[in-house]
């Protein structure tokens, strides 16, 4: 799980979107689909790992905006904190182009000095960067490779991103966006079902 959380130089915090990587820990994110918003959280899980990254975020000072990743047991709320990234990634991107919200134009404004009360959506131009985005679609990343380029490399997925782009598709409903990326990603696949081997 990953949460996109920002902070301003007034201890001002929220979380921009919330995000589920389909693949196993283990697969570095780059390499993983990811859905947002999450789907197989509680509402009991959302709310704690949402408050623990708002509470890492502050404990750290980071003025801007921050990637924390999370494994969590499926069997329980156990969770750990994997990684904490005081930077914008290709995550980072996913959630901007999901949300509507520019995260880096937003932490550009925030390391200057202002804070999310002071700041418009770039995107909206209306809701105040303090507003915190809410999603009725679902998004899904699925990254493409290219590995045909070069001689030698493992195909395999590990912990090393190879991943060379990603594809995006929106829609209302979990199956609609994994066949919609599955369509894009360019294998010539039509998605789960109805491909010709």
């Amino acid at each position: 799980m990953e949460y996109e959380v920002v902070r301003d130089c007034f201890n001002n915090c929220i979380t921009v979107c919330n995000m589920e990587n389909f693949d196993p820990l283990g697969i570095h994110t780059g390499e993983s689909i990811v859905v947002a918003p999450s789907q197989t959280l509680s509402n009991s899980e959302y709310h704690t790992l949402r408050k623990l990254s708002i509470k890492i975020i502050r404990n750290i000072g980071i003025i801007g905006e921050c990637n924390v990743q999370f494994a969590v047991d499926p069997n329980s709320e156990d969770y750990r904190v994997i990684e904490v990234n005081a930077r914008l990634s290709r995550s980072s991107a996913l959630a901007s182009k999901a949300t509507g919200y520019p995260l880096a134009f937003i932490a550009a404004k925030l390391a200057l000095g202002y804070g999310l009360h002071q700041l418009k959506n770039a995107v909206t131009k209306t809701t105040s960067a303090f507003f915190e985005p809410a999603l009725d679609y679902i998004v899904c990343k699925i990254p493409r490779w290219d590995l045909n380029k070069f001689i030698g490399v493992s195909k395999e997925i590990g912990s090393s991103m190879k991943s060379v782009g990603e594809v995006m598709a929106i829609g209302r409903t979990f199956e609609e966006v994994i066949q919609k990326g599955l369509r894009m990603v360019g294998q010539g696949m039509h998605g789960f079902v109805g491909n010709r081997t």
